[in-house]
């Protein structure tokens, strides 16, 4: 196959350097599975199943649970969760890694809203 012409511009060299980059997104989303029990070993609940634009579950195991929610649109999504019936009840989630540069540390999981094509990854205070 033969290279094509944007290799100057999209190469590993380029992508490790840029801390934003999508390289850089899936190392450090890779690095959360293998420290995070709740990602690593955790069930799997599957959340708003009826949402046709965002993709969102709970990897929940023992007193940990981690909140992944991906905006499969291209506008802005509304979201809410109630964790309380997986054992839950803090409307609360710490931001571990999103797309959204700007998206606050600490996040209130009831009344969510993603960008287009955002995805969250956040732990969830029991």
């Amino acid at each position: 196959m033969p290279v094509p012409p944007s290799y100057k511009t999209h190469n590993v060299g380029d992508e490790l350097k840029d801390p934003n980059s999508v390289l850089q997104f899936y190392r450090h989303v890779l690095g959360l599975r293998h420290q995070n029990r709740a990602l690593l070993d955790g069930d799997y609940v599957a959340l708003n199943e009826n949402d046709p634009n965002v993709i969102s579950y709970l990897r929940r195991y023992k007193d940990q649970a981690v909140l992944v929610a991906i905006n499969m649109s291209g506008s802005e999504q509304k979201v809410s969760f109630d964790l309380q019936p997986q054992g839950f009840a803090s409307a609360k989630a710490t931001t571990l890694v999103s797309t959204d540069s700007s998206q606050p540390q600490d996040v209130t999981v009831s009344q969510m809203t993603l960008k287009p094509f955002q995805v969250y990854v956040g732990a969830v205070s029991k």
